[in-house]
């Protein structure tokens, strides 16, 4: 990463520039991190040790064993590197190393906030030296809009008491700074946030526990959302999650869910076979829930006491599956033995089997009187489409029916 650094916070150990000297900047638009904040050297870091507390030099392990020492090879100064013999510019980087560290965005918030002066506000007391944002910007390098970021964060972090007004901070003076994770809960890096879109993904983020800065990253990058989704499992499943929550109150997107589930072969025989598996699981629980069983001919009647039961113990052993655990097998099982004891119900019960066969044989009845009446004579003639074979199965169907108004005559008579 390149910083550009102020000149103003060089320490005094290389000569500040003249005032007319613009500062370099080296930063470009693509990062956020463009000051870097030099605190104030202090004496006690000036030097490691007081003369006289210098500890005796033991012998290195490199001198005993011929093998680095394990400060050494982790980067640590050995007895041969004193930090207080370091380049003056390699303490700089430290010391900016260790405000950043610990101080975060809020190390470059503190230069905006004391040194900029945005347009329109009067240029008296501490504010004469003051700059625009726009000139801010010009000096630093970027955009204005990025530096009016920082100052609108340390704006809303004033108004909540985390650091000091506008008014009372002078250019080039050093403050204590809140810690780096507080920083993140005022800055926001997208000019997204500002928007209609922006403010409803914060406002959702917020609801959900997290930084409105990573939902607006995510919404910002759906590429990197694709490819999160399609490589790990738990994100899909995130994902799914969000989507039926949304589809709940968006019938757009249930329209556009269902058309592109109904273009693809696969997805298609994946819902009907969850349809099936649901409606099986819909039949069981209705048997638990209302107490009463629908026989095959569509009778609804009250359930025994011993299938009741039955279905109960099928029914907690479906609803004690995990959410990963395929439910189909279940329900068929559930449900074909539900079915079975609803059948058996039927033919133990001498009244309900005779109802239950009326009911039967008026349902197709009631069909095959349907279909005849569809049948639409004038197109026969008008179209010459007649076959042999029609009037044949006619004459069969006239038998049958004939055949079925005597057997009905003579059970009528009969009873």
């Amino acid at each position: 990463m390149t910083i550009a650094l102020d000149p103003s916070d060089i320490s005094p150990a290389v000569p500040a520039p003249a005032e007319s000297e613009p500062p370099t900047a080296g930063r470009t638009e693509s990062s956020e991190e463009f000051w870097v904040q030099q605190p104030e050297p202090e004496a006690a870091e000036a030097s490691a040790h007081e003369p006289g507390d210098k500890p005796a030099e033991e012998p290195s392990s490199e001198e005993t064993t011929g093998e680095p020492s394990a400060q050494e090879t982790a980067g640590e100064p050995s007895a041969q590197e004193s930090v207080t013999d370091a380049d003056p510019v390699v303490v700089r980087d430290a010391k900016d190393f260790g405000v950043y560290a610990r101080t975060g965005g809020w190390a470059f918030a503190l230069k905006v906030a004391r040194s900029v002066r945005p347009g329109g506000q009067p240029a008296e007391g501490t504010a004469a030296t003051k700059v625009s944002a726009k000139a801010f910007a010009e000096l630093a390098g970027c955009s204005p809009e990025r530096v009016m970021r920082y100052y609108k964060a340390w704006d809303m972090a004033a108004d909540d008491g985390v650091v000091p007004q506008f008014e009372v901070l002078v250019p080039g003076e050093d403050i204590e700074l809140p810690d780096a994770d507080v920083w993140l809960s005022y800055y926001t890096s997208r000019n997204s946030a500002s928007s209609v879109r922006g403010q409803a993904i914060s406002a959702a983020a917020e609801a959900e526990g997290i930084r409105p800065t990573k939902a607006l990253e995510v919404a910002e990058n759906p590429t990197a959302l694709r490819a999160a989704i399609l490589a790990d499992p738990g994100t899909a499943e995130a994902a799914r999650g969000a989507l039926l929550d949304r589809m709940k109150e968006d019938p757009a997107l249930q329209t556009e869910m269902a058309r592109a589930i109904a273009r693809t072969d696969d997805l298609k025989k994946a819902v009907a076979s969850e349809a099936k598996a649901a409606d099986r699981i819909g039949y069981v629980r209705q048997i638990v829930e209302n107490g009463q069983i629908k026989t095959p001919a569509g009778q609804t009647v009250e359930a025994p006491a011993e299938l009741r039961a039955e279905a109960e113990r099928h029914l907690s052993l479906l609803d004690e599956l995990d959410d990963s655990e395929e439910a189909g097998e279940w329900a068929g099982e559930a449900y074909d033995t539900v079915k079975g004891l609803v059948a058996k119900a039927v033919e133990e019960d001498p009244a309900l089997r005779v109802q239950e066969r009326r009911t039967k044989f008026y349902n197709s009845l009631q069909k095959a009187t349907k279909v005849f009446e569809e049948l639409t004579l004038d197109e026969v003639m008008e179209e010459d489409i007649y076959e042999a074979d029609m009037l044949q199965r006619l004459e069969s169907l006239q038998e049958a029916i004939g055949t079925c108004i005597s057997a009905l005559r003579r059970a009528t008579t009969t009873s």
